[in-house]
């Protein structure tokens, strides 16, 4: 069992020591719902790819402050990769930023949200399979973005959707999945990132996406389903 995580980010000097880099944290993520695989990590901010994907049961592109639309080079050719491992018909996991580029790349509009940021611990209407939403439904994660997917991919799936965000997560048939929160965040991780922007949110926001994050999220859980989603033959990855 392989997994290749293309990092797309670095996170802020200060909140090296404690948590390293976005793929670390996903890769914690996997492990504590039960990966037991090899994990592989680049830096495609960086330029940085293995020789080949092909070994990898799944890509997974993590999210970014950056724009999926924008015409920053190293956003140009992360856009050409997927654009051909979609054709390949390479197994694809894509978070936040990484959601937005596959749609991107499969034609659907990705642009900033109308309604402005979405932030803190979110609730989201899940409509895919059992086992991963509350009895009621409902799936909290936490929610760092400015830009959403406006549409769904030609093809695709709706998993997750709330007022804010009607295009929360998606999939296309055994290949695609992709969420716009982010289910790698711990509460702490949030908090840091409310912290750096809380001048630009003004006190009364940054006060309330910072108590939403008391209330805990389901992060395991939905890591657990990526893993059904990439292994579905197996009953434990």
């Amino acid at each position: 069992m392989r997994i290749c995580i293309l990092d797309n980010d670095v996170i802020e000097p200060d909140g090296v020591p404690i948590w390293g880099s976005y793929a670390a944290m996903f890769e914690t993520l996997l492990r504590a719902a039960g990966y037991q695989g090899h994990v592989d990590a680049f830096s495609a901010r960086r330029g940085q790819y293995p020789p080949s994907l092909d070994a990898y049961d799944a890509v997974l592109l993590t999210g970014s402050r950056s724009d999926s639309f924008s015409d920053e080079a190293w956003v140009v050719q992360l856009r050409a990769c997927v654009s051909a491992l979609l054709a390949q018909g390479q197994k694809l996991v894509g978070v936040c930023f990484g959601h937005q580029l596959i749609a991107y790349c499969l034609g659907a509009p990705v642009a900033r949200a109308a309604q402005g940021w979405g932030l803190g611990r979110t609730v989201y209407d899940w409509h895919g399979p059992e086992g991963v939403a509350n009895p009621q439904g409902k799936l909290a994660l936490l929610a760092s973005h400015q830009d959403q997917v406006l549409e769904l991919p030609e093809g695709a799936t709706l998993l997750a959707s709330n007022t804010h965000c009607p295009v929360a997560a998606y999939s296309i048939s055994e290949q695609v999945l992709c969420v716009q929160p982010h289910p790698e965040f711990d509460a702490r991780y949030a908090a840091f990132l409310l912290g750096k922007r809380r001048a630009m949110f003004g006190e009364a926001v940054y006060q309330d996406r910072v108590e939403s994050l008391q209330a805990g999220h389901d992060g395991i859980q939905f890591a657990a389903f990526m893993l059904r989603f990439i292994y579905p033959d197996r009953a434990s990855a």
